[in-house]
């Protein structure tokens, strides 16, 4: 079933037949919405109103949740701190949106302190956000294992070729907010610019409204995403494209302004990342006499942090 430019695929299956509608799925669009995914529904809701919560704020209150150190990764980032597209190279204005990122377990470690062995960020208010994030974390991060076991089955690899990398993993959680605009967009401008995402799979609760999510098909074409009711979109990041040697695909999306400048959107992006020092190698079963290895073995920690230096750095403000 397809809807909005993506498979839909139901979790309910056997991981024989569902892994191989993810490989499918991965190939042609590097994105597919999940139905039947069995996360609880009183824990998505409970983490949409916390952050719903937040972000209507007074802004002096949010930036309390804001590190002093502007290059910190995790808490609370106004407008105009991140420009995406940046991450490849393209130089834009800073994207319409501002955000709220959790920190992965505090025990789990980096060799620079920088994106593991963090003391988690929390805001003041509202009352019960911690509570609900961390439940909501701890489910997406569940869910992610999950689809790493369907994909190791979907390419025929060990089972625990991912799932061993992950002991420490580095997965971020990234609550999103995109105002409504208060003056017109700069040339470029978009609530979120194009870009590929940098780590293994990202698994987003999108919101509704028509200035959301677009993905690149391969004939360079922006297609919108609406989303499935009950479903989670999940796309695989550059990691995950190099691990598969460019079998799967790491695709470009983005988010646009809306019709309505008064259209406010939300959403929530779980962001999956293996151990710092995990060694990211060519998967010997996507390589073959038509497909050579492309890509040297890299470090999944400081992959990340390059890219994310990258989005941080383009902005102009």
């Amino acid at each position: 079933m397809t809807t909005s430019n993506i498979p839909v695929i139901s979790l309910a299956g056997t991981p024989q037949e569902v892994g191989p509608a993810i490989d499918a799925a991965c190939r042609e669009h590097g994105f597919f919405a999940i139905v039947e995914h069995g996360v609880s529904e009183a824990v998505v809701d409970n983490a949409w109103i916390a952050t719903r919560q937040f972000f209507d704020l007074p802004v002096e209150a949010k930036l309390a949740a804001r590190h002093p150190d502007p290059g910190h990764p995790y808490g609370y980032f106004p407008a105009g701190k991140e420009a995406l597209a940046a991450s490849r190279g393209e130089i834009t204005p800073p994207d319409i949106k501002e955000s709220f990122n959790l920190a992965p377990p505090p025990h789990h470690r980096d060799g620079t302190g920088r994106f593991g062995g963090v003391a988690r960020i929390w805001p003041a208010a509202p009352a019960g956000f911690a509570a609900a994030w961390t439940a909501y974390y701890d489910e997406l991060f569940a869910l992610s294992q999950r689809l790493l076991s369907l994909f190791a089955v979907g390419l025929g690899v060990a089972p625990d070729l991912f799932l061993s990398r992950t002991t420490e993993h580095l997965s971020a959680l990234r609550g999103l907010n995109y105002p409504p605009l208060m003056q017109p967009a700069a040339a470029g401008q978009l609530r979120a610019g194009a870009h590929s995402d940098y780590g293994t799979l990202t698994v987003l609760l999108p919101g509704s409204g028509l200035g959301g999510l677009e993905v690149q098909d391969r004939n360079g074409r922006w297609m919108p995403v609406q989303p499935v009711t009950g479903a989670f979109v999940v796309n695989v990041g550059d990691m995950m494209q190099r691990w598969t040697n460019d079998q799967w695909r790491s695709t470009l999306h983005r988010v646009v302004v809306p019709p309505d400048a008064q259209e406010r959107r939300q959403s929530m992006a779980f962001f999956h990342q293996p151990n710092w020092d995990a060694k990211i190698s060519t998967i010997e079963t996507c390589i073959d006499a038509n497909h050579p290895a492309r890509y040297d073995t890299v470090l999944a920690g400081p992959w990340l942090e390059a890219k994310f230096d990258a989005a941080s750095n383009g902005s102009s403000s």
